[in-house]
């Protein structure tokens, strides 16, 4: 990530907050817009075309999980997600209507600027067009043109959901999948409802990536809104 190319907006009412966001970002380069409410995101977005949008969920004239759900309709710009709330409602809901990630207030710099380069990276991807044939998480590897995976020398033998899974995670990894994302994708809308589903399967998958299963590294759980793969890059 050239910082020095990218521009970031940030949709913040609260004064602090933007001028710590401020700081953390323009001292590492990256350009940066700023909008105190919705509409004048909106504007930002339309006007600028923004890389990367920061916003917050309690925006003075609109609620950011409609403006996400809304900025949905035409662009693919990544969106993570600031917020005091930190209900698991709230963070569900947000990644539903399209969020790209979630972090709680208050956070760390590093943490903010890691969920930013993983943001980033995938939308290039993304933009780009670029069809990747395999994918390599320390010592897994899931290569896409012979439907193989292995974790160093072991070959693993998934069933065809578990399978299903670890490439929808892996496409979209470091991005946490809630459960209904994952069922739609997956089994199909119509098994939306069947939370269950995801959680047996998942812990059959963790048996046979993970080196401890009851210690995940890899596939973590996001208690009470869904799993990421972490992306240790």
């Amino acid at each position: 990530m050239n910082e020095a190319t990218v521009t970031v907006l940030v949709i913040e009412d609260e004064p602090e907050m933007r001028k710590f966001i401020r700081a953390t970002l323009t001292s590492r380069g990256f350009r940066l817009l700023e909008a105190m409410c919705a509409a004048e995101g909106v504007q930002a977005m339309t006007s600028h075309n923004p890389d990367l949008v920061l916003l917050d969920l309690g925006l003075p004239d609109a609620d950011g999980i409609d403006l996400t759900r809304e900025l949905r309709q035409w662009s693919r710009v990544p969106v993570i997600v600031l917020s005091a709330r930190g209900r698991e409602d709230d963070k569900v809901a947000a990644l539903d209507a399209g969020a790209d990630d979630y972090l709680t207030k208050p956070f760390g710099v590093n943490e903010l600027l890691a969920r930013m380069r993983v943001a980033l990276r995938h939308a290039q991807q993304r933009g780009g067009g670029l069809q990747v044939p395999s994918y390599e998480f320390g010592e897994l590897k899931i290569d896409l043109v012979k439907r193989e995976v292995f974790r160093g020398a072991q070959d693993l033998h998934l069933t065809p959901i578990e399978y299903k899974l670890l490439v929808l995670f892996a496409q979209h990894a470091g991005k946490v999948l809630t459960h209904r994302q994952i069922l739609k994708e997956v089994w199909g809308p119509a098994y939306a409802a069947h939370t269950h589903y995801v959680r047996v399967h998942m812990a059959e998958l963790r048996k046979k990536v993970e080196a401890d299963p009851s210690r995940p590294k890899l596939l973590v759980t996001e208690p009470g809104v869904g799993y990421r793969l972490r992306d240790r890059s």
